[in-house]
This record gives C-alpha cells, structure tokens and sequence, in this order.
C-alpha cells in the first residue's frame, strides 16, 4: 500500500489528459457554437470602431478575452457577435449604434477572411466549419434596438440579424426585463405587450430570426415560449435553481424548454454561475448538467459572454478555455453525442427549426406600436395623426385643437 500511493497522482494527470485529448479529438470536427460574444464592443470602447489602428489588429490584440490565436486554441467556429447597444441609447441613437456595431462585425470579416466568415444561415454555418473558419453571426442584444419599429426589425434582418434578445436591462415599450423580478424595475407590460409586443414575435417567427431570451423577465420569457412558433434561445444565462439570480432560468421555464425544443447556452459570468465574485469550471458544468436534466440534452449550449463580463471562472479566463470545460463533461460521463449537441448541434438543429418556421411569403406584421406608447421627447409623429384606424386619444386630440379653437375664441 505504501509503494502505491504516489502512483495516484500521476494516475489522476493521465486520466485529465485523457478527457482533454478525447475533448480536442471531438472538437476538431465539431467545434462549438458559442451564443454570445462581445468583442465588437470591447472594438467600440477601446478603438472607436477603427479596427486599422495598430492596436486593433485581432491576431495580437491584448486586454480582451478574446484574439485570433485564442478562437483557434478554443476550437470556436460559430459565434454569435453581439451588436450591443446600451440602455441609455433608448429613445435617442439606438437604432445608429447598433448599425455601427453590425457594421464592425462585417468588417471584421473583410478585414480577416481567412479567420471569419460572415454567415446568416444554419448551411452558412455548415459551410465555416468545412472551410475551418469562424462562422459569424450576428446577434442583436435588446428590443430598445429596433426603436419599437417593425420596419426597423425587417431593415436588421437584412443587414444579417439572426437573434434578437427581446431586451436588455430595461424595459422596452412592449416588453419587460429581467430587473421587474427583482422589483428595480416596475412591470410595464406583463411580460410581452399583447398589440405590439406579440407582433414583434409573429414578424421573427415570419422572418427566421432567432427569439434570444436573455435578460427578459419571467413573465416575458413564459409568454414568448408559449406564443413563437418556432424554438427559442437564451444565448447566455444560466440556470437559476444553482444560483438565484433573476438573468438565469428557473425550472419551470426549463420545462417550457424542454416541452418546446428550446435551447439555454450557458453563462459563464461569476455572478451567474457562483452567485459570488468567484467561480471555478467545476461550477460551470453543474449548471450543464442541471439544464440537461431538468430540459433533457438537446437544451443545452455555451453562451459564454466573454468580453461582456468582468468576472470569469477559474479555467475559463478566455475563450481558448472551451476544450476544458467538454473535458469535464466527458469527465462527468457525458456521452459524445451528447457532447457534440452541446457544441453545435443543438444550436443547428433550433437554427434549422426557425428556418423551417419561416414564411417570407407572409404577409408582413404592418401595425404600428401606439403613439401614446412611445417616448416622444426626441420624435416627430409623422403617419400617426393621417393613418387609416390611427386616431388620437381625446386628451391628445382636445391638445392638439387647443390652439386652433383659442384663435376662433371658441374656449
């Protein structure tokens, strides 16, 4: 027994090794999808954009979590690019920053064609991953984006939009968010608006665009599962029963998951992960295997918000740490196709489920949101007082009037 005991500690290191040569293995041909980066702000706050500035070249960029050498070391090869927008944008230049941030994204892919290849479909992805690129998407973070405009949401489809997160944290006009379930924010709506709200669902569904669950309230995230017709996504949170945080997804929701062939990538943000400042890998995985039991394993995928987050978990500082945590998994006795759908799979196959739900020969949603509904410090009202089936409430109309019947002395 005494000659033994130090064979176990090599015996443990050669067991690791194994799962990491196993994970690396798997990897090379199934590299993983992740459902949410934030590198093209991390590109605005640092370089304004100008990705020619010498400090902005991506194959030695430093201070961030994620360059060139580290998606290759991490086996990325889809990623879905944040085109984030604070909240404080709302009702002012919402719509200008985001189109500046997707803007980046595909410069990103001129500038780097051999790394990044800028894709809007799920073949699109198929098609990175047979040429070792980077498939690119592009993700917008928060409802106050489209300006609570439909025609705004078809022109982001367009430009290459393939998720859209219902909000970011903060209310929008026809949506709530997460903070309502913490009571730092006040319900607005309920969940989802039933007008304008429900309309924004329908036109995703009709388009093929990804619904992102992300950062809604639990009233949002129930109401939008129940009405899409096609599977939704969180890109990046967790799972709330591990740690009571209201970004993360409670069982009960997991269920709604499950039931609608649904996907949750998992955040790896200490605060979501831990509920504390510090978190390790380990941890990581314990919200993968909740989600996969309670939703089953094709409701499981990476979300990692790297370069969105200021604290990450101990073996997963950056995003070449992705082989670790599929080593944990095999270590946890995740089977390899279980693995795999982890990786990309599952993502593909809710892709595939949104595209097939898609119907451009539809007639388009065209109501718009209410004039009463909006902001309007900043905005002109053009359409609203003209439009057929619009009509001013009387408290606006007798305003309007007012001038008018005080210059014929009727008042």
């Amino acid at each position: 027994m005494w000659t033994r005991w130090w064979l176990w500690p090599l015996v443990a290191v050669c067991t690791a090794d194994q799962f990491l040569d196993q994970a690396e293995r798997i990897m090379a041909t199934t590299p993983v999808i992740d459902g949410h980066n934030d590198l093209p702000w991390r590109l605005l706050t640092k370089f304004n954009n100008q990705l020619r500035e010498k400090g902005a070249n991506l194959s030695t960029l430093a201070g961030t979590h994620t360059n060139i050498p580290k998606l290759r070391a991490g086996f990325v090869g889809g990623q879905f690019w944040s085109a984030y927008t604070p909240c404080d944008t709302q009702n002012k230049d919402a719509v200008r920053r985001t189109l500046e941030q997707i803007d980046v994204i595909h410069r990103m892919c001129q500038m780097y064609p051999e790394t990044f290849l800028c894709v809007s479909s799920s073949q699109g992805i198929r098609q990175a991953f047979q040429e070792k690129k980077v498939a690119s998407l592009i993700g917008v973070e928060g409802g106050h984006s489209i300006d609570s405009s439909l025609g705004v949401l078809r022109a982001l489809y367009h430009l290459g939009m393939r998720y859209l997160t219902l909000t970011h944290s903060c209310n929008t006009p026809w949506a709530d968010n997460w903070l309502v379930d913490t009571g730092e924010d006040n319900v607005q709506n309920g969940g989802l608006s039933e007008d304008f709200g429900e309309s924004v669902v329908r036109e995703l569904n009709r388009l093929g665009v990804i619904i992102d669950l992300a950062h809604v309230s639990v009233a949002t995230m129930k109401a939008a599962l129940n009405l899409s017709s096609a599977p939704v996504i969180f890109s990046h949170s967790s799972a709330f029963a591990l740690c009571r945080h209201r970004r993360n997804v409670p069982d009960d929701v997991l269920q709604l998951v499950k039931q609608t062939g649904s996907l949750v990538m998992v955040n790896f943000y200490n605060d979501y992960v831990s509920c504390k400042m510090e978190a390790n890998l380990s941890q990581v995985a314990d919200h993968l295997d909740h989600i996969k039991k309670v939703a089953g394993a094709g409701a499981v995928g990476f979300g990692g918000d790297y370069d969105g987050v200021s604290r990450l978990p101990t073996g997963l500082e950056d995003v070449s740490k992705y082989p670790n945590l599929v080593a944990e998994l095999l270590r946890r006795q995740w089977t390899e196709a279980e693995v795999r759908g982890a990786l990309a799979y599952n993502l593909l196959r809710v892709f595939e489920a949104v595209e097939q739900a898609s119907n451009h020969a539809q007639d388009p949603e065209e109501k718009p949101i209410e004039q009463r509904a909006l902001d309007s410090a900043c905005r002109t009202s053009y359409g609203y007082s003209g439009a057929p089936g619009l009509r001013l409430q009387p408290a606006a109309l007798l305003a309007s009037l007012t001038p008018l019947l005080l210059g014929l002395r009727l008042l």
